[in-house]
């Protein structure tokens, strides 16, 4: 007992001297953990107001109560499932597409034998993540005008006629996707680019000895070596499968567009900012992280039980 108490004493008192060695990095953490608490932690409370009849004097806690009323009015509304359609194919193909961009390219970089080239591409590829959204949609707008555009103008040279993409509901999920990847693919690259640099050259000259080409480098060093990260952020990017943000949506919608433009992101700023119906915005933002939640926990489960990585 004595010997317990002991060792139970001296674990305490290294604990306690490794914590004031680090204090400044534990000071440090304050403000990031605050940041969580109070815009990630607090606002799980007004949550509540799925289940009010909200009114701004009365408050949160005050409203009337009227239970699953504005769920059942969501889940019977006339444009659920158009909207419900809508957020799973954007989602959808946002994950199938703008989600390998940045392997592939991570992975070319990676390829290249000039080191200066290299740098020069990759600065390249992420300076677009920089650029605001508003400007993104902004220099879509002006490239694939139909009357001044340097897209119909190649098109028209070519003996076609000038297309109204961003009026076009054909093109609406195509340019949304493309755009991300331009937008996001060069800067999520980088965290490829620092898995690839931890892989050990032992394993490349010993392969390359062995007879295997670049290809076959690539796919049993290379993307074994990454596989981790690749399935940490697909986790994460699962995690927020109906999180779609209804700014660039809204900048390239038009009336001709609704049919597959209009998500869940874009309905609750009409619905919660416009009209101020905060109560049903609360219930369909409540629903979409329902979504979200058991979404991540399954594939969690399954990376856990294929590949033994998971987030917990």
């Amino acid at each position: 007992m004595f010997s317990y108490r002991k060792k139970t004493l001296l674990l305490s008192q290294y604990q306690f001297k490794q914590i004031k060695k680090d204090r400044v990095l534990y000071f440090m953490l304050i403000i990031p953990i605050t940041q969580i608490i109070i815009f990630r932690y607090i606002p799980i409370a007004g949550l509540y107001i799925s289940f009010v009849d909200f009114d701004i004097v009365n408050g949160i806690f005050s409203s009337p109560f009227v239970g699953l009323k504005w769920f059942i009015q969501l889940f019977s509304g006339s444009n659920f499932m158009l909207l419900l359609k809508n957020s799973l194919i954007l989602s959808l193909y946002t994950i199938m597409f703008t989600f390998f961009a940045p392997i592939i390219l991570s992975i070319s970089l990676n390829e290249l034998t000039s080191k200066k080239f290299r740098r020069l591409a990759q600065t390249i590829s992420y300076l677009p993540y920089f650029i605001s959204t508003v400007v993104v949609v902004g220099m879509m707008t002006q490239l694939l005008s139909p009357s001044s555009g340097y897209i119909n103008r190649i098109i028209e040279s070519l003996g076609f006629s000038s297309v109204y993409f961003m009026n076009d509901s054909k093109w609406f999920r195509t340019l949304y996707v493309l755009s991300d990847i331009w937008q996001n693919s060069g800067w999520t690259a980088i965290i490829y680019l620092a898995a690839i640099t931890s892989i050990s050259e032992d394993l490349y000259e010993a392969a390359a000895i062995d007879g295997a080409k670049r290809l076959q480098r690539i796919w049993y060093i290379t993307l074994r070596g990454m596989m981790p990260t690749i399935l940490i952020l697909l986790l994460l990017k699962v995690g927020q499968f109906m999180e779609l943000g209804y700014e660039k949506v809204l900048l390239m919608y038009s009336p001709q567009t609704y049919d597959v433009a209009d998500i869940f992101d874009t309905f609750v700023y009409r619905r919660g900012i416009l009209d101020m119906d905060y109560s049903f915005a609360t219930t369909v933002g409540l629903f979409k992280a329902l979504v979200s939640f058991a979404l991540v926990v399954t594939a969690n489960k399954i990376s856990n039980k294929l590949a033994d990585i998971g987030l917990w």
